[in-house]
């Protein structure tokens, strides 16, 4: 008999599942049961306990239980399918079955190691979305502020010093922002109504940042209030009165976990969303925080593109309220197609083509926005 346990959420698995159930059919001999886990609690234990008894871990799907061994993954080549027929024969006839346990063929990706190329869109997604989300309009509004008065003082070096130490202590906190959205997915686990929670609140997020492009400010809006911006500006102040450079790059410590509440309003959907499609396609926790600092990593590389542009030129520039109608525009279209991803099809969150043809898509109604309204 062959065992095989699938998720619902994972592309690779839907893929291989017909193609097994196929083989079934071509050998009348052969009796297999199907066992889906994220629908099934008692599927998932009997996974997890199956897994134990041979010596493995249920960490990831698809997975074959057969003759006594376990293999994860599915070759769908035909030598890979026939050698699997050969050993389901030989445990048939009582013979010791051969050729070990099945693995995928994995390859190597900078950061996160070796991966199954069946989930490479996952480090496209990674790197998509951090993209789309660096382009936050609260952190470029703070980071731009501070850089235009840091530009009246003509010290090239106090200003890079400061502009790195702002972008630097903005990264961590968002790190440990994303990381506390991670934590509370992997103790909630995998089930179904907290990825449509998850769905919901994005297209939550998406209709305010939405609303914000036509009707800025007005009603409900996720940016950074006049009560807030006056307490940065004073914070601000306070940091270029500072008498030291020791007392200035303390401040600016101070003002960027002040300013780093604010933004977390301005782009809290990203985060949210995903952390939850990497537990709902990830298991493992160190590969959970590579991911996080991959994202992070590409978070923060405009604002210190930003930086090294101020430091060369000297320039004093503000993001006009038209790019930043712009910006939110971008992310609630953004948001907007995670959000009925999450609540209508998950599993198409791990797809290549979806997790280019979003961005792809948003960036496109984003520029004809601006066209259309352009001046």
């Amino acid at each position: 008999m062959l065992e095989v346990y699938w998720s619902l959420k994972c592309p690779h698995c839907l893929e291989a599942l017909p193609q097994i159930e196929a083989m079934a059919k071509e050998n009348p001999w052969l009796r297999i049961e199907t066992r889906e886990i994220t629908r099934s609690p008692d599927n998932l234990q009997r996974f997890v306990a199956r897994a134990e008894a041979l010596g493995g871990t249920a960490q990831a799907v698809p997975t074959l239980i057969y003759c006594g061994q376990m293999a994860v993954g599915w070759d769908d080549s035909a030598a890979g399918r026939e050698s699997l027929i050969g050993r389901l024969l030989a445990c048939e006839s009582g013979e010791p079955a051969s050729g070990g346990t099945a693995e995928p063929s994995r390859i190597a990706v900078p950061l996160l190691g070796e991966v199954d190329p069946a989930a490479l869109s996952l480090p496209l997604l990674t790197v998509l979305l951090a993209g789309l989300d660096a382009f936050n309009p609260c952190a470029f509004f703070v980071l731009l502020f501070l850089l235009s008065l840091l530009a009246h003082q003509h010290q090239r070096r106090r200003m890079l010093l400061i502009g790195g130490v702002f972008v630097s202590v903005s990264g961590l906190m968002y790190f440990a922002f994303m990381a506390a959205w991670l934590n509370l997915f992997v103790v909630i686990g995998s089930l179904p109504w907290i990825t449509a929670a998850a769905g919901l609140l994005a297209l939550t997020v998406a209709g305010i940042n939405i609303k914000d492009f036509f009707a800025f400010k007005q009603g409900v809006s996720l940016s950074i209030s006049e009560r807030g911006k006056a307490g940065i500006f004073q914070r601000v102040r306070t940091l270029m009165q500072a008498d030291s450079l020791l007392a200035m790059l303390a401040s600016t410590v101070l003002l960027a976990m002040a300013a780093n509440f604010y933004e977390l309003l301005c782009t809290a959907g990203f985060p949210m969303v995903f952390t939850r499609v990497l537990t709902l396609h990830e298991t493992d926790p160190a590969t959970h925080y590579l991911y996080l600092a991959l994202y992070n990593l590409i978070y923060v590389l405009p604002l210190l593109l930003i930086v090294i542009g101020f430091v060369r030129t000297l320039g004093a520039r503000k993001l006009s309220e038209r790019e930043g109608r712009l910006l939110k525009l971008l992310s609630g279209l953004m948001m907007l197609g995670l959000g009925i991803l999450l609540l209508l099809m998950p599993e198409r969150l791990d797809s290549p083509l979806i997790a280019v043809l979003l961005p792809a898509a948003a960036t496109f109604f984003t520029w004809l926005a601006a066209r259309l309204t352009s001046t």
